[in-house]
């Protein structure tokens, strides 16, 4: 019986996919054959138009569905701004700014990227419908204070004044209602647990929160003023004293002219040229894709490797094949760092990095397999996007150079970990929540039915400990720091790049252009040369994401893959393989949250 439900299972999955999935792969594959047999044609004025109110994501999904959730990437953005600025059917950059807040070492990189592209000579407009007191605005402000002339609609308001964060704590319901967090971290500053434990900031949240929001504050105001020509307290004391109605703002030279978005477009139009065209950023992206080269006669590659999102262990590939959302995942990300090692044309490594943190064993895997890189005289360069901290520093604690953007978030080197206890919320409602263990004391540790007792607390303590410790000598080994250095700011403590320079957590600020030259300078390539670039991982085709995304022992994904294979996918015989090892593997359990975290 068990049998034949598993046969009509897959004989549903099967229908499913061939009447509903199928379908809509037609009209994609057929959509990207007529794409490109009739690339899209730049015309000979064009005027590139970025709009950034859809939100940006750090890096460009390898998944080819991921375009589907619209927005674009830092990296992309950065890159194809790059090749605009030699493109001689450009004329001119509009660029429209979101209304609240952007990510602050975003923002900085654009910035810079924007900075490079007005370098060649070409007018760059920015329009805004305002600028609302929504998260990091400050920064939004000053991505479009890059511009040559900063637009504003008439009916808009100037209200990036500053910078604030909010925090929800859940100590004291957690007391009311009889749920307990037992949790334990490593040490003062690893505030992640704090909204669990504690009815307001202590003092050493406070104190760090303040501090990385000073020197992003700062950062931004620095970068404004220059860029507003204005001098620094001026471009202080202005800004802090708004909000303004978009009058006021012109007034105060916050802006340069107000108008609707229709006047800006016809006023760069007309500074790009007769019969100047306006261009969407992605249509032109589209017909670019990612820089292969930087100069002539280029004979080394280096190697573009990058991870975005918490630190996994394991593949990736499973949920949706349309999804946005991005995890990097240990086993993945090491297999391109390897592949980068044995590709005999790659002299070195730049490691984008973008990630808050994860699981310890999973950010050991990966740093291990850039030790091998560097073993194999291939020298990595991280450059840390918007954060890079706890794992995400891990990872990059060894590197040969670290860059990173004023405001990225980084550091954070502790951990912390525990668990939520329910049994007693529960029990008020009638519910009685129970557990059976057999073995040693620590076989039920996380159960959530009680708190740890004195042994199973000592044990798990032990092991918080000893991960710190790891933590602390990879810093001290890879920055090249007494470890009682490192005891000292470490702690938890997330500092932002422009702090974490000074401290020697990092060895310069920018982006991935900054990171590139390096590389290319610890690879000894000659300035005179040109040089590839191989981005890592490799993109999957789409039936790869679909095989993954439909599971191993799905019926459907053997029917897509055999579709591909008839269409003459040359990857689909690789999937195939792929999925047959995976039919074999178990479904693992889930690792909770209560395990070692950073």
């Amino acid at each position: 019986m068990k049998q034949f439900f598993l046969t009509m299972l897959g004989v549903f999955a099967g229908l499913v996919a061939f009447f509903v999935v199928l379908p809509v792969l037609a009209l994609i594959f057929f959509a990207a054959i007529a794409a490109g047999s009739s690339k899209p044609t730049t015309p000979s004025h064009s005027v590139l138009e970025l709009d950034l109110r859809q939100g940006l994501s750090d890096q460009t999904s390898t998944n080819p569905f991921a375009m589907l959730g619209g927005g674009y990437s830092v990296t992309k953005v950065v890159d194809v701004l790059a090749q605009a600025e030699n493109d001689s059917s450009v004329k001119a950059l509009l660029i429209r700014a979101p209304q609240g807040g952007m990510t602050p070492a975003h923002a900085d990189e654009l910035r810079q990227a924007i900075l490079r592209f007005k370098k060649s000579g070409k007018p760059v407009i920015a329009h805004a419908q305002g600028f609302a007191p929504s998260g990091a605005v400050v920064s939004t402000y000053m991505l479009a204070s890059a511009a040559d002339e900063l637009w504003m609609q008439n009916t808009s308001s100037f209200q990036a004044t500053g910078l604030a964060s909010d925090a929800l704590f859940l100590g004291r319901a957690g007391q009311k209602y009889g749920v307990k967090a037992d949790f334990e971290q490593r040490y003062e500053y690893k505030n992640a647990v704090n909204e669990y434990t504690q009815s307001d900031f202590t003092a050493p949240h406070r104190e760090a929160m303040l501090a990385w929001m000073n020197s992003i504050h700062s950062a931004a105001l620095s970068a404004i003023a220059a860029d507003r020509k204005l001098a620094p307290e001026v471009a202080k004391q202005i800004i802090e004293a708004g909000p303004y109605n978009a009058q006021q703002a012109l007034d105060l030279k916050l802006i340069d002219r107000i108008g609707q978005v229709e006047e800006a477009e016809k006023y760069i139009k007309d500074k790009a040229g007769k019969d100047a065209k306006i261009v969407p950023f992605g249509d032109y992206s589209s017909g670019k894709g990612f820089r292969t080269s930087m100069g002539t006669g280029a004979k080394s590659a280096i190697a573009i490797i990058g991870g975005e999102g918490a630190i996994m262990t394991g593949r990736g590939g499973a949920g949706s094949p349309f999804s946005t959302s991005s995890d990097i995942y240990s086993d993945d990300l090491a297999r391109a760092i390897y592949q980068a090692i044995d590709d005999k044309d790659v002299k070195a490594i730049v490691f984008r990095v973008s990630s808050p943190g994860g699981s310890p064993d999973a950010s050991e895997q990966i740093l291990d397999a850039l030790r091998a890189a560097k073993k194999a005289g291939k020298p990595v360069v991280v450059s840390m996007g918007a954060y890079a901290a706890s794992g995400g520093y891990w990872v990059s604690s060894e590197a040969d150079w670290i860059v990173a953007q004023p405001t990225t978030l980084t550091g954070s080197i502790g951990v912390f970990g525990g668990k939520i206890v329910f049994a007693d919320a529960l029990a008020r409602f009638g519910v009685d929540m129970r557990g059976l263990s057999v073995g040693g004391d620590f076989a039920d540790a996380f159960s959530p039915t009680e708190g740890f007792d004195q042994g199973q607390r000592a044990a798990f303590a032990a092991s918080m400990d000893l991960i710190y410790e790891q933590f602390v000598e990879r810093v001290a080994r890879g920055r090249k720091l007494p470890v009682e250095r490192v005891r000292e700011i470490a702690k938890g403590r997330v500092w932002t790049g422009a702090q974490a320079k000074e401290l020697g957590l990092v060895d310069q600020l920018g982006g991935m252009n900054e990171a590139i030259l390096k590389a290319r300078q610890l690879a000894n390539i000659p300035s005179a040369e040109g040089v590839r670039f191989k981005h890592y991982p490799t993109p999957q085709t789409p039936w790869e994401a679909l095989a993954m995304a439909f599971g191993a022992s799905g019926e459907a994904a053997t029917t897509m893959i055999r579709i591909g294979q008839l269409m003459g996918d040359p990857a689909a015989e690789a999937v195939m393989q792929r999925v047959h090892t995976e039919q074999l593997r178990s479904r693992g359990a889930s690792v909770l949250a209560e395990q070692p975290s950073f």
